[in-house]
């Protein structure tokens, strides 16, 4: 079927420009007397609709800061500088007020869990001045929502650390045919009714829209890792940054063009094995080292008034740098020009014809 459509197509494009140098090795041989960065498929990277996804309470300090038409300069690279004057104060204490929502919301959901099956184990104890990890999307293999317990004992230090702890509210779903998928989620469940987690890793069940806006806008950093180059794009993370919620990432979709060392985290290098297994293992230890050297230190870090500014800059940095970008606006736009009038004959075309 994807030969028979890009046969048939004026023009293909990827969504994201990893994903596109993927298809062009892909599909070179649609094309075999090029070389796979003369295949002809062009990308335009996703963006995520604003108003879905972003907290009320942060649409109402942007525009304070940004100014009131800020939704309709979305894409002005220059109105989103203006985001450096945002007072820090009031951002962590939004923050504060959205990670306590979530906390509530966590709590009533793992509630009426407790009640259905008839357990007894007492609720999660979720504290908002603690670092809170969010991670939310289907649980496909290959985004590897276990890759932080690989070194299981590494883990459970730094997760139950008494001086600086961490919390991770997870959920996902696997589809019902995909049992190595089903068998993450039960080790994930079992890891968070273990005794000397319980307080510290949470699973929340029946995934949906509701609980991804809930962690989205409470967490402090959003944990993504994709085996790369498996991921096409991922909009999860886009999402996060509008609810000043840092990302931490693979290397891979969207995230491999977006990162600037500044404006969150990144771990894996880069790097691809081809033994999955060393691959896993390798990433699964940088994202313990960026935990442990980088987030946790930097949260942690606090000014005399108790608020992590140097956290909160870097947050500021990421809305400054990825906001004019990564949002539908910016995406139907590049459509627009580079696709759709090109393919009426409006315009000379940016991206490559198919064909030859």
């Amino acid at each position: 079927m994807t030969v028979l459509a890009l046969r048939l197509s004026r023009r293909a494009t990827a969504v994201s420009s990893l994903h596109g140098a993927t298809s062009r090795r892909m599909w070179q041989g649609l094309w075999d007397t090029r070389r796979p960065s003369e295949v002809p498929i062009g990308h335009i990277t996703n963006g995520v609709h604003v108003d879905t996804w972003l907290a009320d309470e942060l649409a109402a300090i942007y525009a304070d800061c940004l100014g009131p038409d800020w939704r309709s300069r979305l894409c002005d690279p220059r109105r989103w500088r203006e985001i450096e004057r945002l007072d820090e104060v009031q951002l962590w204490n939004t923050k504060l007020v959205l990670k306590q929502r979530l906390f509530e919301f966590a709590l009533r959901r793992v509630a009426a869990q407790r009640e259905r099956l008839s357990g007894t184990e007492p609720l999660p104890k979720l504290r908002p001045e603690v670092l809170t990890v969010g991670f939310a999307r289907r649980f496909a293999v290959y985004k590897r929502a276990h890759l932080l317990f690989e070194d299981f004992d590494r883990a459970r230090r730094l997760l139950t650390n008494p001086e600086r702890p961490v919390q991770l509210l997870l959920a996902g779903k696997a589809h019902p045919a995909d049992e190595p998928g089903k068998a993450i989620l039960r080790r994930l469940a079992e890891i968070s009714r273990l005794p000397e987690l319980r307080d510290h890793v949470v699973l929340l069940e029946d995934h949906d829209k509701n609980v991804s806006r809930h962690l989205l806008e409470g967490a402090d950093l959003w944990l993504n890792g994709p085996r790369r180059p498996l991921e096409a794009c991922g909009t999860s993370g886009m999402k996060a940054v509008f609810n000043a919620t840092l990302n931490c990432s693979t290397l891979d979709g969207w995230w491999d063009e977006a990162y600037d060392t500044r404006n969150g985290f990144a771990f894996g290098d880069g790097l691809v094995h081809a033994d999955e297994g060393v691959h896993d293992r390798h990433d699964a230890s940088s994202l313990l080292d960026v935990l442990e050297q980088r987030v946790v230190p930097l949260y942690y870090r606090r000014n005399g008034q108790q608020i992590p500014s140097e956290w909160l800059s870097m947050v500021k940095h990421a809305l400054r740098t990825l906001a004019w970008r990564y949002n539908a606006d910016r995406m139907v736009m590049d459509y627009a020009r580079h696709m759709y009038l090109p393919a009426s004959g409006t315009l000379t075309a940016r991206v490559p014809e198919l064909g030859g």
